[in-house]
């Protein structure tokens, strides 16, 4: 009595590929003129995160920008960076809280060490104290899907300081989202033209009610509180300004 063994196409797919195990560790040994299977494509995106009209309890209204641009692959990338505020009928132009130009690089799983350089003041103005600095920053997605970004920043004349923000969107529907967002600035040295003191600066917290309409726009209306501390506190007082602040916010979100 003869025994017969049967070889299915899947079976023999698995004695190829248990075969082959060493051959598939080098890529099936291809010769190294063949190209990658893997093609980089550039891409680019610009993104404004906040464009909106700020209400303060206490000062006069004004138009505040969080925007960001990016051109590049997966791993290497440039970025552009802004953020800033116009204020409303104070008879000066808008000016530029930061204003960044950086080389990024992927160095972990949703997160990018980027670094170049900053500016601070009026571009199209004398009316405003200004600065250059150069900034180290990483920027990545911490766990829960909270948005980070820590940078630091060394000016022309050697001023050090960092900042921190974080955001987290917590979906109420497919559509409509609630955003809570934290601001903290320190820095390590005085710099009274900006009116900033040594030690924690400010935190600045607040909550946006949006409405995604499509992926790429999307309205909110808010409110935040802001605190400032320490020596930028005391330069605030004698300047005869508050230390502290609410206000109500209404504005977009943009990508294109």
């Amino acid at each position: 009595m003869k025994t017969r063994f049967y070889v299915t196409s899947a079976s023999a797919i698995c004695l190829l590929a248990i075969a082959n195990t060493s051959q598939a560790k080098d890529g099936y040994n291809a010769p190294s003129s063949w190209p990658s299977p893997v093609v980089e494509h550039n891409m680019s995106m610009a993104r404004f995160d906040r464009l909106e009209y700020s209400m303060p309890d206490n000062g006069a209204d004004a138009v505040v920008w969080d925007f960001q641009g990016w051109y590049g692959g997966d791993v290497n990338r440039v970025y552009i960076k802004s953020e800033g505020d116009n204020i409303q009928g104070d008879g000066e132009d808008a000016e530029f809280e930061s204003l960044e130009l950086l080389y990024s690089r992927l160095i972990a799983d949703f997160w990018e060490l980027q670094g170049g350089i900053g500016y601070q003041g009026g571009v199209f103005s004398d009316d405003h104290a200004e600065r250059t600095y150069g900034v180290i920053d990483l920027q990545g997605v911490m766990p829960y899907g909270i948005e980070t970004d820590v940078a630091l920043q060394l000016s022309d004349e050697g001023d050090v300081s960092a900042s921190f923000e974080g955001e987290y969107n917590i979906s109420l529907t497919q559509r409509l989202y609630v955003q809570p967002r934290t601001e903290i600035a320190v820095a390590a040295d005085e710099v009274e033209e900006f009116g900033v003191g040594k030690g924690l600066n400010s935190v600045r917290a607040g909550l946006r009610l949006g409405y995604q309409v499509t992926r790429r726009f999307s309205p909110y209306v808010g409110a935040y509180w802001e605190k400032e501390y320490g020596d930028t506190a005391d330069s605030s007082r004698a300047e005869g300004s508050r230390t502290e602040n609410t206000g109500v916010v209404a504005g977009v979100s943009l990508s294109f």
